[in-house]
């Protein structure tokens, strides 16, 4: 029997409200019927498991419809209250009364009991929101690029690249400002994402000092430009993350104009508190997690072992060849330099040689080549930036993300789980204790502290293993944007590609001209570079 949805449409926006006090008294069932149904989200039921409900009455359908007439609902939602006056209506029109609140009012007694067939279906009635489910993150690569992009940049001027601290200009598209930063900063805006989010994906942050042995390798300014760098996309990947984006925290780090920064963020996490305590699906995770969310964990977290290791392979071959196209640079520089030596050289030509050789006509042009090999040095160095900027940098991104994943499976397997055990362990000592308390006769202030602490001790793990729950919920959560981020790859062949198609077009176009340039110089029959050996 279908049950018409536009009852629920075309009700009176009048009776919207909470339904009147019910006269009669309400059966345990009602609660039970209630808690079977109910929303696990809002503790409301949604109008279409009502629909669903209604229709295992086996009443007429005229019958359904006046039910619903009288049944309260706000944003396709029924309190409580309005379930319970429901329940009541069908129990009525069950005994062949005429569903009326009138009825509901004249009943003194316990409501009667509705026939709804067998309680074990009914939490099939029940469904999940109308939104997706809330274990399941729906995003795109798209999205989640679109959130902000925040640039860092060097402020020198005012600090100086040598001097004991360096300050960054953060400035953040979604927020539309900038502010002044110090590594410092960063530093505890780090440790407080930690705190408050302990079952996410929060990038790490670079050094904060050179190590030993960097400076044989690297200079300073080249190690504050690389912190930069990563400063850069460390900020980039919490502000793009979904969970983090509109975050308290986040939005001070973003745009907090003043000078006691650190104070405002650290107020501002003491009074959130860390995601459990916020978020509304921490006590529920554990009703949404798949029955095998071990072994998707297991072979997730194998699958992404794989990629981090190769796209770490691949992030050393492209620095290689980033690094390859600056020497390549370096040595056209230095080869059309030399050409300009050579031709600059002012010795005299024996006279032995002068009546033969065309080496004075030759000498003189060689000078003018450096310029060319100038240029090509400059695109060839043009060629290194953007296979650094447009290639590498994407990909250590990318690999910051799959190394704050695996770092949250470590916090995940040595925080969480480790702290439960160890509490499951001492609550069983207490037992022990608590039984050998029983057994030989001890002081009652004794054995009454021991019942203290273990009560204490339970709630210690009750708590732990909805944490545990919760943190499985994030990981499950935090492995879906991981394979959300994983279209990037395009992204990044993408620009390795371009990078060398506009690398050797314009490097082309420049040898093209140098080519023409010496046929003029040198004449056609020197250009035709015959062989100089014999074959």
């Amino acid at each position: 029997m279908q049950f018409n949805r536009n009852v629920f449409i075309h009700i009176n926006p009048c009776l919207m409200v909470c339904a009147p006090p019910l006269s009669g008294s309400v059966p345990p069932y009602y609660r039970e019927v209630y808690e079977a149904i109910r929303s696990k989200i809002d503790e409301r039921v949604q109008v279409e498991v009502f629909q669903r409900l209604l229709s295992r009455t086996d009443l007429p359908s005229a019958v359904q419809g006046q039910i619903a007439e009288h049944v309260d609902y706000t944003d396709g939602f029924l309190s409580k209250l309005s379930l319970y006056k429901a329940l009541a209506l069908i129990a009525l029109a069950q005994q062949g009364k005429q569903p009326s609140p009138k009825l509901l009012e004249n009943c003194i007694q316990e409501f009667p009991k509705p026939q709804l067939g067998e309680f074990k279906d009914l939490q099939t009635l029940r469904m999940q929101p109308t939104q997706e489910s809330p274990l399941t993150v729906s995003q795109t690569l798209g999205k989640l690029l679109a959130r902000d992009t925040v640039q860092v940049e060097l402020i020198p001027e005012k600090k100086g690249l040598f001097l004991k601290h360096v300050e960054y200009q953060i400035t953040s598209q979604h927020f539309k400002i900038s502010v002044y930063r110090r590594y410092s900063d960063f530093d505890v805006f780090h440790e407080l994402l930690l705190q408050r989010f302990a079952y996410r994906m929060v990038p790490a942050l670079p050094p904060k000092r050179m190590l030993k042995g960097v400076l044989t390798s690297m200079s300073e300014r080249d190690f504050i430009e690389g912190r930069r760098r990563a400063l850069g996309r460390f900020i980039n990947l919490v502000a793009r993350h979904p969970f983090f984006s509109e975050d308290e925290l986040v939005k001070t780090f973003l745009t907090f104009n003043g000078s006691d920064v650190q104070v405002k963020m650290r107020d501002a996490c003491k009074k959130m508190g860390d995601e459990f305590m916020t978020n509304t699906m921490a006590t529920l995770a554990k009703e949404y997690l798949p029955a095998d969310i071990q072994a998707q964990f297991s072979s997730s977290r194998e699958l992404i072992r794989n990629i981090h290791n190769s796209f770490h392979k691949l992030r050393d071959r492209a620095e290689k060849m980033a690094e390859r196209s600056k020497e390549n640079a370096t040595d056209l520089l230095m080869f059309g330099r030399e050409l300009s030596t050579l031709g600059s050289d002012g010795s005299p030509i024996p006279s032995l040689a002068s009546s033969q050789s065309t080496w004075g006509i030759l000498r003189q042009s060689l000078k003018g080549l450096s310029v060319e090999f100038a240029l090509l040095a400059d695109k060839g160095a043009q060629q290194g930036r953007r296979e650094e900027d447009d290639v590498v940098e994407k990909l250590n991104l990318f690999l910051d993300l799959l190394q704050s994943y695996r770092d949250l499976c470590e916090r995940h397997e040595k925080g969480v789980l480790h702290e439960h055990q160890r509490a499951l362990q001492k609550y069983g000592m207490m037992k022990r204790q608590m039984m050998s308390a029983t057994v030989q006769p001890k002081e009652q202030v004794s054995v009454e502290q021991l019942e203290s602490r273990i009560v204490q001790q339970e709630n210690a793990i009750q708590t732990m293993e909805l944490r545990n729950y919760f943190s499985l919920f994030c990981l499950h959560q935090e492995t879906q944007l991981i394979f959300t981020y994983l279209p990037i790859t395009s992204h990044i062949l993408g620009a390795f590609v371009n990078s060398q198609v506009q690398g050797h077009q314009e490097m082309g176009a420049v040898w093209n001209d140098l080519q023409q340039k010496l046929g003029c110089l040198f004449g056609v029959d020197e250009m035709q570079s015959p062989p100089l050996t014999a074959k």
